[in-house]
């Protein structure tokens, strides 16, 4: 006959395998989620630039466009 203590030692056990493997998966998540935070910021730093790129080219038309008296 299996003792009840053993087998919640057992489940106890179980349930501490599992936990572990919760741990370092959520470990990964976390180092991918700051990856992906990363990766994030460098986009929208670049996008930043091109929208001040696209500007400045915006500027330069509109001068070029009265120089040449094309302007509305």
């Amino acid at each position: 006959m299996v003792h009840p203590e053993n087998l919640v030692l057992e489940q106890l056990r179980a349930i501490r395998g599992d936990m572990g493997e919760l741990v370092n998966e959520m470990q990964t998540m976390r180092v991918e989620i700051t990856a992906m935070r990363q990766h994030m910021t460098g986009m929208m730093t670049i996008q930043e630039h091109d929208h001040v790129d696209i500007a400045g080219i915006k500027n330069r038309l509109e001068r070029i466009e009265k120089r040449l008296e094309l302007a509305d």
